[in-house]
């Protein structure tokens, strides 16, 4: 697992609150998560389920009325809830959100995130999911059918 200077659930910031903005590119009111925003809403995607990730922001924008969500900030606290969330099962907690539901379009598991690709597939094959890797990349097989509604 990558490591990070200070802890990741350090980083989780529970003082921060969500706000709003102009998009730059024009596309309108764009909502800025926080990271426990972003968590809450993982934790909706029941054990056997995903989510991709350009449908997570959607239902974060459509939830607090915004036409859109900041990609950039979502990317950035999906690391560190999946670190946060490493760090927890190592310690034998429970984690903050089951970061490992959350996939990239076309069922691509993200390389970036602190516990790699490899750490996030065991998790899903350990709910059920089959994968298989598409140019040396992780897929989820038939993720489009266990997208959660």
């Amino acid at each position: 697992m990558k490591t990070s200077r200070k802890p990741w659930s350090t980083q989780l910031r529970p003082d921060m609150q969500h706000s709003f903005v102009e998009d730059p590119r024009g596309r309108g009111k764009m909502l800025l998560p926080t990271p426990l925003l972003l968590a809450a809403e993982i934790q909706k995607i029941p054990a056997g389920h995903l989510i991709t990730m350009p449908e997570l922001r959607k239902r974060l924008a459509q939830r607090y009325d915004a036409d859109l969500c900041c990609a950039l900030m979502c990317g950035i606290f999906y690391n560190i809830i999946a670190g946060t969330a490493e760090e927890q099962i190592t310690a034998q907690l429970t984690p903050i959100a089951p970061y490992w539901r959350v996939i990239l379009d076309k069922g691509l598991l993200s390389e970036k995130t602190p516990c790699g690709s490899a750490t996030q597939a065991a998790r899903l094959i350990e709910e059920g999911h089959l994968l298989t890797e598409i140019k040396g990349k992780r897929c989820v097989v038939q993720h489009e059918q266990r997208v959660h509604p």
